[in-house]
């Protein structure tokens, strides 16, 4: 099975997992892409100098912002995604992240004009599977973002307790925030997101994932 090969024709093994050069691509240009679309969105004077009006901000200013967003709402993103992928083919699925070009270019330009809603792309995969495994698969990518939110947590509690700033404040308070957001945005159970294939596997295992990652989605949009 893809997932399980050692080599893969034009492609790389990493940890187990085949990705072919397409694949590649594509997780690389939707990382790219979503850095971008949040630089934009994040900087108004970046903007500014976009549409030609030159402002006050510096090639370092504009490079800081785009790397945060890079390590942060990129790897967000990309992880959850990739989260998916393993536990797919960890029930002997074919799985793939694929991106979704009309979304992120969509992404782009709204993050010009200041509104962003970013849809990178999927992972999908074929094979049979039961509802539990559906469950698990969807429920992976949440959690994923829930973990690395802890991850984020500990250099974030450390810069306000040395009351510091810089990149790494904005590294820290970022990823943070994003990923409570992912977590609890995909949890919402409605249309495709994953909280709607969980519920319909197991609604304990949906309540136990969703209530803490909206309310602290929630509490992320307000406080951080």
């Amino acid at each position: 099975m893809a997932g399980r090969r050692q080599r893969t024709a034009g492609g790389r093994t990493v940890g187990g997992l085949s990705f072919s050069q397409r694949e590649l691509r594509d997780l690389l240009v939707a990382w790219l892409a979503l850095g971008l679309a949040f630089t934009f969105f994040l900087e108004r004077e970046f903007r500014r100098i976009v549409f030609g009006q030159f402002g006050g901000l510096s090639g370092a200013e504009i490079a800081s912002t785009f790397a945060v967003s890079l390590l942060t709402v990129g790897v967000g993103f990309l992880l959850h995604e990739l989260a998916h992928k393993v536990v797919a083919v960890r029930f002997g699925q074919i799985a793939a992240f694929k991106a979704d070009y009309r979304m992120l270019g969509f992404a782009v330009l709204g993050g010009l004009v200041g509104f962003l809603f970013a849809a990178p792309g999927a992972v999908v995969h074929r094979g049979r599977l039961t509802a539990k495994q559906h469950g698990l698969i969807a429920v992976a990518g949440p959690v994923t973002n829930l973990a690395l939110a802890v991850v984020f947590l500990v250099p974030f509690v450390a810069a306000l307790l040395l009351s510091t700033s810089g990149f790494l404040w904005e590294v820290a308070r970022m990823g943070l925030q994003i990923n409570l957001l992912l977590a609890g945005f995909n949890m919402l159970p409605f249309g495709p997101l994953d909280g709607r294939t969980v519920r319909e596997w197991s609604t304990p295992v949906f309540l136990a994932v969703a209530v803490p990652s909206i309310l602290l989605g929630v509490g992320a949009l307000f406080v951080l």
